[in-house]
């Protein structure tokens, strides 16, 4: 099994890291040419935290958007962590365009605000069970469509769910020591090459 981890910016390394002690190939998708190449054997795609203006300019300026749309609505899983989550969002509060725009979700960005940018908490997660869930500046999923599951919230806030082959978090898992979410993940890339 590989799965790719968009690295044009942000937190991609770590992912890297987790699939690492599970085992798992990674490959990174920092462009058009990188994205065909491995697209045909990729089990799944990671979207991590980062920029979520500054990942969707440059998907676009590398002619990505386009193609990892059609791959994510053509059932290849992902997985989008905190500007990951932006990037698949539906509809962007405050904000005319989205940019892949997959998952049936809107989505507050920097909802945190700035004195609650970065914390750290735990809660339980639906066919996960209780985690760590470290925020920083994380965006929070204000209204979800009918398909969407949810999967996490934090003071009656949605901090995760899931919509078919679509995974989203508002929380980075890649910096904490547990590995669940990202085998969740894993479950889903495997059941996808099972059907």
């Amino acid at each position: 099994m590989k799965i790719g981890i968009l690295a044009l910016q942000g937190a991609f390394a770590e992912h890297a890291k987790v699939l690492d002690q599970l085992g798992i190939e990674s490959v990174e998708i920092r462009n058009l040419e990188d994205f065909q190449q491995h697209q045909s054997n990729l089990a799944g795609l990671i979207l991590p935290g980062g920029e979520s203006t500054t990942m969707g300019k440059l998907l676009r300026d590398q002619n990505m958007l386009i193609p990892i749309r059609e791959a994510i609505l053509s059932c290849l899983p992902v997985f989008g962590t905190c500007a990951g989550l932006i990037l698949l969002a539906n509809e962007i509060a405050s904000q005319e365009e989205s940019h892949l725009g997959t998952m049936d979700i809107v989505v507050e960005r920097n909802a945190y605000g700035r004195q609650l940018g970065s914390f750290y908490t735990e809660a339980e997660c639906k066919g996960v069970g209780q985690i760590p869930m470290t925020f920083i500046r994380g965006p929070i999923i204000s209204s979800v469509g009918e398909s969407v599951e949810i999967l996490a919230t934090v003071d009656n806030q949605i901090v995760a769910a899931q919509e078919k082959n679509m995974l989203v978090t508002s929380f980075h898992p890649e910096l904490t020591d547990d590995v669940r979410l990202h085998q969740y993940f894993i479950n889903m890339c495997d059941k996808k090459i099972v059907e």
